[in-house]
């Protein structure tokens, strides 16, 4: 049946922290005038790096990375290779560093220790030319170019580095960004000119613009945060607006084992994200069932976020540009959900040129290919295709198994962006997947002979959404989105049968705007309606912990139906700072399920006190909130369900701590505890209903336990952390049962791994986990059924009092990277499961369940792939 599924950067300013990142030809910035508060130190002594002797003849160019540590008086004492640029011109960067001479930076005049990245360009000189006399010519018409620099959030960036290069003449300009964020450049000869900009803690980028004679042209520019930064749970363009912050960058999320370089696979490596059953592709947060956590791109609600097996996510990782991951306390603008919300931004396609990115391994093979159409167009499109079918379907046909064909995905994406002016910018994109799989039975099952036949399953969704993006001024902004679509799910087992073809319409708008100095309002709207088909031919489904008997021995009932699901929201957010060292966060969000006719009011609060406000950090986070649910579909619509269900409720709370330790290393901690009513839990009722069950809000349950987080931030060499979760999820389907363990309770989850540069292009890591086995209802014996002819199992009672076996297993990475003057090549080996543990992912039984066995999981499966990147 149809499944319902559900951004801020927070960019922390220490105060001696400030980048001058620079060119070893390039020019210096011109001082600007003193102010308050932190100022990055300014250059008094440029130093030009040689270009090394072994590199002589090559026409090698190189880029390294330097940071540099200065003492209060601007020197010099320490320094370190960020970004490599080869052995060679990684000596000559370090024998330059030391002779650079600045002023120090200061925090409200006075001289600080500071540490700052500088960048050396190594570009062999050509030989010297004396160029002919030439004539001087007429001076030419001349024009202005001025503009603001921004941050992401639409603040003032002061300090950036703009450089203006005329294409024509490459003669070029230089200024930096004033405390509004102002650059001008005056009399620039009209034509095409090459903006560079660049500024600590951003990502430098380049743009061309016109300039016409006696004109003022004037552009706005918001560089992104530097490293590609895929922030987890709070992200992208607003400040903090909820308890937990993680954040992965590209370099970690590309590299951590076992995760295939994928960027949503990695978030199961972070605490609060239980271990999902083998080859489930779904994600466990926090102990709550699958279907309480939703999954949205740019806020638009789709079915699935993984591929079959969960080997790769729906949305390649190159596409990525932020992921909003919340276990829990999540702000207004979500809801529908109970668990999780996992929400997967787009990123721009580039438009310095055109890029294209190649890649095969023996999981899938995926090509992107990106670039501008014109000044203000740029385009994107990506496919991928399994390769599982190609390798994996034979050999399972030659073993007899009758498999016809194997599991396969498709992905393919395609967007269109458009700069409308400089405060509006268009986005229409194009996102789907579809899933299949074929399997012949040769022969029925013994213990059930309803079981034969084929078997055949289909998943897939595509949406169009239009996206129009309104910066109206420096601290207004309103996005509005719109999306259309179609979920297809199809499943045969013989005469078993479930088709489902749904078209969701979803639309969102959030508007926030600064009401003062220190205060911020966000309002919104979340709209979503559906179209459904749904036929379903099968037996009523089995009461938890009662024994349903062999599919051969119950009636099969086919229902069908159609219809329309509507459920509008409305929400409201208040972002407060009152002190320097607080911020306050107080919301609502108004629900309307047109199924169940019932309103629902969501009140939630988020607060956030820095006790160090300066390295080394400390802070405070707590959070409490409602959170409401509807019944699914086939829970509260006739013929399926029933009607008058109320919505699920759950109450959340949260209190954690953040705390730096080096510059490197710090830690983050979090309790959390949920309280759910109002669960839904069925009843057979096979003569009175349509479908054989009656749903109630009969249950209810609890969760809570204690994150910890211990991270190594990436330096030139190294990254890593160890991830620890201890939970425990209980529930019942009435108040008079005692509360059980539920089946998604893991009670220990852990995650230890890191990866090492070793140098010259290579670099290995390595993950650990180990997970409590998951809890289940074992079977006592079995009884005969004689309609049937084969037995029953007899559950044991109370449910869940078994677990399997624990889950433990180390996966490796090995990657080798070359670089070509326009293109890079990469390979890398991913071996998940190196010592081919026999990890146990359920229990079977013989004929008459007197007997039992754990069943295992994948054992070791290598990934050998191969990347060109241009």
């Amino acid at each position: 049946m149809l499944r319902l599924r559900a951004r801020a950067l927070a960019v922390l300013l220490g105060a001696s922290v400030g980048s001058l990142v620079r060119s070893a030809s390039a020019q210096e910035p011109a001082p600007v005038e003193p102010k308050k508060g932190p100022v990055p130190p300014k250059v008094k002594t440029s130093v030009d790096p040689t270009y090394p002797s072994a590199k002589k003849g090559s026409g090698e160019k190189a880029v390294v990375r330097v940071e540099l540590t200065l003492d209060a008086t601007g020197k010099v004492t320490s320094t370190k290779v960020l970004e490599s640029g080869g052995d060679a011109f990684d000596a000559a960067a370090l024998e330059a560093a030391p002779k650079l001479e600045f002023e120090p930076a200061t925090i409200d005049g006075k001289p600080v220790p500071a540490k700052i990245a500088w960048r050396f360009t190594f570009e062999e000189a050509a030989p010297t030319v004396t160029p002919p006399t030439t004539v001087e010519p007429t001076k030419a018409a001349v024009g202005t170019l001025s503009g603001t620099v921004l941050t992401p959030a639409d603040e003032p960036l002061p300090g950036a580095k703009v450089v203006a290069k005329n294409k024509k003449d490459q003669k070029s300009v230089e200024a930096t960004t004033d405390a509004e964020g102002r650059f001008s450049f005056k009399d620039l000869p009209v034509g095409t000119w090459s903006v560079h900009v660049e500024s600590t803690g951003f990502k430098a980028f380049d743009v061309d613009e016109e300039v016409a004679g006696n004109t003022l042209t004037k552009v706005t520019y918001r560089p992104k945060l530097e490293g590609d930064a895929v922030e987890i749970d709070v992200k992208g363009e607003r400040p903090p607006r909820e308890v937990t912050k993680h954040s992965l960058s590209a370099a970690e999320i590309n590299k951590i084992p076992g995760s295939g370089g994928d960027a949503i696979k990695a978030i199961q490596n972070l605490p609060g994200v239980a271990r999902p059953p083998g080859l489930a592709a779904f994600l466990i947060v926090r102990g709550s069932a699958p279907q309480e956590t939703n999954y949205f791109v740019e806020g638009t609600l789709v079915p699935i976020i993984f591929h079959f097996g969960g080997l790769n996510a729906v949305i390649p990782t190159e596409l990525i540009e932020r992921i909003d991951f919340y276990p829990g306390n999540f702000g207004p603008e979500f809801g529908r959900v109970t668990g999780g919300i996992l929400d997967v931004g787009l990123r721009s396609p580039k438009k310095d040129g055109y890029h294209g990115l190649l890649q095969f391994d023996l999981i899938d093979g995926r090509t992107l290919l990106e670039g501008p159409i014109d000044k203000k167009t740029r385009f994107a499109v990506a496919a991928r295709r399994s390769w599982v079918d190609v390798w994996l379907g034979p050999v399972l046909r030659s073993l007899g198994t009758g498999v016809s064909t194997a599991p396969v995905y498709y992905d393919g994406q395609a967007i269109l962006e458009r700069d409308l002016d400089e405060k509006n910018t268009a986005r229409l994109a194009f996102f789907g997947s579809n899933d299949r799989l074929a399997v012949t039975l040769n022969s029925p099952s013994s213990s059930d002979p309803a079981l034969g036949g084929d078997i055949t399953t289909t998943t897939g969704f595509w949406r169009l959404q239009g996206r129009v993006e309104s910066r109206l001024s420096a601290g207004i902004r309103w996005t509005n989105m719109i999306s259309y679509g179609q979920d297809l799910i199809e499943f045969n087992l013989g005469d078993f049968l479930f088709k489902l073809n749904s078209h969701p319409l979803a639309f969102r708008s959030d508007f926030s705007a600064k009401i003062g100095k220190d205060a911020t309002v966000i309002v919104g709207t979340d709209v979503l309606w559906s179209s459904y088909d749904v036929t379903v031919r099968a037996p009523p489904p089995p009461i938890p912990g009662e024994a349903p008997g062999p599919f051969f021995g119950r009636p099969l009932r086919e229902i069908s139906g159609s219809g329309a699901l509507y459920r509008p929201a409305a929400y409201a957010m208040l972002d407060l700072r009152p002190t320097k060292r607080l911020q306050f966060l107080p919301g609502v969000r108004l629900d309307y399920t047109r199924d169940t006719k019932e309103w629902s009011v969501n009140p939630r609060v988020v607060a956030r006190f820095a006790i160090a406000n300066e390295f080394p950090k400390t802070v405070l986070k707590a959070g409490v909130g409602l959170f409401a649910q509807p019944p699914l579909p086939q829970q509260s619509i006739a013929p399926f369900g029933t009607t008058g269900l109320q919505n699920s409720r759950a109450l959340q709370y949260a209190f954690g701590l953040e705390q730096d330790f080096t510059r490197q290393i710090n830690l983050k901690t979090e309790v959390f505890y949920k309280d759910t009513t109002r669960l839904i839990s069925q009843t057979l009722s096979e003569s009175t209903t349509a479908s054989g069950v009656t749903y109630g809000n009969r249950g209810d349950g609890r969760t809570y336990g204690l994150e910890v987080l211990l991270r190594y931030n990436p330096d030139d060499k190294f990254f890593g952390w160890i991830a620890y979760t201890l939970s425990r999820a209980e529930r019942r389907n009435t108040r008079d049962e005692p509360l059980a363990l539920y089946a998604f309770d893991q009670t220990h989850i852990l995650t230890i791994l890191g990866s090492y540069k070793l140098g010259k292009g290579w670099q290995v890591g390595a993950r650990f986990r180990y997970v409590t086995g998951r809890p289940y209802t074992p079977n006592v014996g079995g009884v005969v059924d004689f309609d049937a002819g084969s037995y029953s199992p007899v559950p044991q009672f109370p449910l869940n009092q078994a677990r399997l076996p624990s889950f433990n297993q180390l996966d490796i990475r090995i990657d080798k990277e070359w670089k070509f003057t326009s293109w890079t090549l990469s390979a890398y080996l991913d071996v998940q499961n190196v010592y081919n543990r026999a990890n146990p992912e359920g229990v079977s039984y013989n004929f008459n369940y007197t007997q039992s066995n754990v069943v295992s999981g994948i054992p070791i499966l290598p990934s050998l792939g191969l990347r060109g990147e241009l």
